[in-house]
């Protein structure tokens, strides 16, 4: 019973503030965020695209239903989100993937998040105006 492979395969993807906790099981293709369908939730062509990009490199768009709860951050943010945690989920589901989704970029966590607010300045680079007289 031991040499039973799991039903569901799990990632967790982020990018900026975004969470994207995605589940991954044998199905059609069927990809649901938050409950609603890939097409209902990312409006853009760009944040589709950018979310999927793991499931079509890997050609297993048709093998996987994805299931995705995604909170925090804006829609590019949860994009990179997504598509972090499907990369992670793919390599849960078959480690021979590793070196694609590596050489693709889509396992790296992109560090780059908002710059804080600095004290004494109104944004995080912006200066109060300087007047002379």
């Amino acid at each position: 019973m031991s040499d039973t492979k799991p039903l569901e395969f799990l990632g967790t993807g982020r990018r900026k503030t975004a969470v994207a906790r995605v589940r991954l099981c044998s199905g059609s293709g069927k990809v649901m965020i938050n409950g609603r369908s890939l097409e209902h939730y990312f409006l853009t062509e760009t944040a589709r695209a950018h979310a999927v990009q793991p499931l079509v490199t890997t050609e297993s768009a048709n093998r996987f239903d994805v299931r995705v709860n995604v909170e925090g951050g804006g829609p590019a943010g949860q994009a990179g989100a997504v598509r972090h945690g499907i990369a992670r989920a793919l390599l849960a589901a078959d480690a021979t993937l590793r070196s694609l989704l590596k050489s693709h970029g889509f396992l790296t966590r992109d560090p780059r998040t908002r710059e804080r607010k600095k004290y004494g300045q109104p944004g995080a680079r912006k200066r109060f105006q300087y007047s002379k007289r």
